[in-house]
């Protein structure tokens, strides 16, 4: 029986720290490489489009040219993964994407760009996302042993990325030109190449590599559906991210914007990325023995996201419910990665995984577009306040599902 054929079953006593392993170093430069690309990129592209004249329609347009192709193509991203192994195609992607930034920092210094010009490089980069996302969930159990400290390490990167990359994007703006900031995104996506090279020696054969995409995409939605304790974690994501994801950013913005200024929003994002740090922390400490509990009880802070803005609390108290809420929803990431990662057979798991990912974005759009009418209609703090309440219920209707409430750390483990 070979690696592809069974779960990771893990003995948390024994087991090593990640960063013992090379390959996981190069799997943790690559991905905070990617991140910070990430980061930038928003910032970056928002300031392009409004500075060609395309106005914050234009940004609009270009976000989803970016987006659409992320929802509809993660799914074949997941069954190539699996065909061809995650680490070529997270290769092939950030190859892609880099070349796409230096095409898009070429026009923009050296002509007048057009918006279908930016909305069809963002396209192209959100097709190679697609065929990145799903491959990593299957690369980090063949890189570290402990897969939850791994899974925290990562988190946190992502939460310093995020803090970082916005903020070094600005300052590239401000000092240089919009057109260098793609530059340095471009070079990050290949430092993430780099990473992810040495990474080919994971390679293993797929017992079922030469059937038909879909049938392979079939067998991956019937390993997802099998699971009760997957389908119905996504299927409550799913609804989260219309009634919570959705509205929370747009109006917690606009909102924490006009109630503490633009620089106590700074302030309070900044505590939000603070208490992902600290959530990525007690990842990497704390092992549940139901972990998916453990991480659906840690997202009932996250309903203070949305509950902040609506009653209009003070600056301290936001910026300690964005610490919370950030927290929450870190510490819940690594455990659900986890749970995945330590639970699904590694020949399917990029698909599995990307079967995860579709269900948790791609009602997330959908719910920003119906924010701003339901904003108008009964007021922004009142839209954000049910948005907290159906955090805390679905939050609740996860925790009611036996084979969440029933999940071990690992397949041995009741």
């Amino acid at each position: 029986m070979t690696i592809d054929d069974m779960t990771v079953r893990q003995q948390p006593d024994t087991l090593p720290s990640p960063w013992r392993s090379g390959r996981f170093r190069l799997l943790f430069t690559a991905r905070s490489a990617s991140l910070l690309a990430d980061g930038m990129l928003m910032v970056s592209l928002t300031t392009a489009v409004l500075g060609t004249g395309h106005g914050a329609g234009g940004v609009g347009y270009a976000l989803a040219a970016w987006m659409a192709p992320i929802v509809l193509l993660v799914l074949f991203g997941g069954v190539l993964a699996d065909r061809f192994t995650p680490q070529v195609m997270m290769v092939g992607a950030d190859v892609v994407r880099m070349l796409a930034m230096l095409v898009l920092a070429a026009l923009l210094a050296f002509s007048d760009v057009r918006l279908w010009q930016i909305m069809a490089l963002m396209a192209l980069s959100g097709a190679a996302t697609a065929m990145f996302q799903p491959g990593l969930a299957s690369i980090v159990p063949q890189v570290a042993e402990d897969i939850q400290r791994a899974n925290a390490l990562l988190r946190i990167s992502e939460a310093i990325a995020t803090l970082l990359g916005p903020g070094l994007a600005g300052l590239l703006v401000a000092y240089g030109d919009v057109a260098g900031s793609f530059t340095v995104i471009a070079a990050a996506f290949a430092v993430s190449a780099l990473g992810l090279a040495p990474l080919r020696s994971l390679s293993t054969a797929r017992k079922d590599a030469d059937e038909p995409m879909l049938r392979r995409l079939a067998t991956g939605w019937q390993e997802f559906r099998s699971r009760a304790w997957l389908w119905g974690v996504i299927a409550v994501w799913a609804v989260y991210g219309l009634f919570v994801f959705g509205p929370a950013l747009p109006l917690g913005a606009a909102l924490l914007t006009e109630q503490h200024g633009t620089s106590g929003y700074g302030w309070i994002a900044s505590a939000d990325g603070a208490g992902t740090i600290i959530g990525g922390l007690l990842g990497m400490r704390v092992r549940p023995r139901r972990p998916l509990v453990a991480g659906a009880c840690a997202m009932f802070c996250f309903a203070l996201n949305p509950l902040a803005p609506a009653l209009g609390w003070s600056f301290p108290l936001a910026a300690f419910t964005g610490v919370l809420a950030g927290c929450g929803f870190a510490f819940w990431g690594v455990m659900w990665a986890t749970s995945v990662q330590s639970h699904i057979p590694l020949a399917v798991l990029s698909r599995v995984s990307a079967y995860d990912v579709a269900g948790s974005i791609m009602v997330i759009p959908l719910g920003r577009a119906l924010a701003g009418p339901a904003a108008e209609a009964v007021g922004a703090d009142r839209v954000l306040l049910f948005s907290s309440v159906m955090g805390v219920l679905l939050i609740a209707a996860m925790l009611c599902v036996p084979a969440v409430r029933g999940l071990g750390r690992t397949p041995d483990e009741p």
